[in-house]
């Protein structure tokens, strides 16, 4: 009977905390605002001791195309976030670039051109050629996401 009751208790528990109140009903625009802005957002798990050499890569293929793409104001900005915890949770490192708008996320030619016309056919080789042999054998892309920041009044 004991545990019946202490099983009663968590299962009650457990609806209250899952419940959502009838009167929380934002209104997007007078509630809340989202940006215009979006950030795909890339979660990768590197295995244990790879780090550097992950960055190393990215430094030549990720970290440099970004760099092009926010010297033609293709993208607004970029970062990298690692985790001081890295054998912790599914991902260990984050990869971050910011577009002004979803627009900017809709293929285009002259932007493509523009872009593959500084980026050089140099960089495509060594950027496939270590894509092909490093990241897989270090690393596993765990989710790729779109945000956009939520300003509630």
């Amino acid at each position: 009977m004991k545990n019946v009751m202490k099983f009663a208790a968590i299962a009650a528990a457990s609806v209250l905390a899952t419940a959502t109140p009838a009167q929380a009903q934002l209104e997007m625009f007078k509630d809340y605002t989202v940006s215009d802005s979006v950030w795909v957002m890339d979660t990768i798990k590197i295995d244990a001791n790879m780090e550097d050499y992950y960055l190393e890569g990215l430094r030549s293929t990720w970290i440099a195309s970004n760099e092009v793409a926010k010297k033609l104001g293709q993208i607004e900005d970029y970062a990298i976030y690692r985790s001081e915890l890295g054998a912790s949770g599914s991902f260990n490192m984050v990869l971050l670039t910011k577009f002004a708008n979803t627009a900017d996320l809709e293929p285009n030619k002259q932007k493509y051109d523009a872009f593959m016309k500084e980026w050089g056919e140099t960089k495509v080789k060594e950027s496939r050629q270590i894509s092909k042999d490093l990241y897989p054998t270090i690393r596993s892309i765990t989710g790729s996401y779109m945000l956009r920041k939520v300003e509630v009044k």
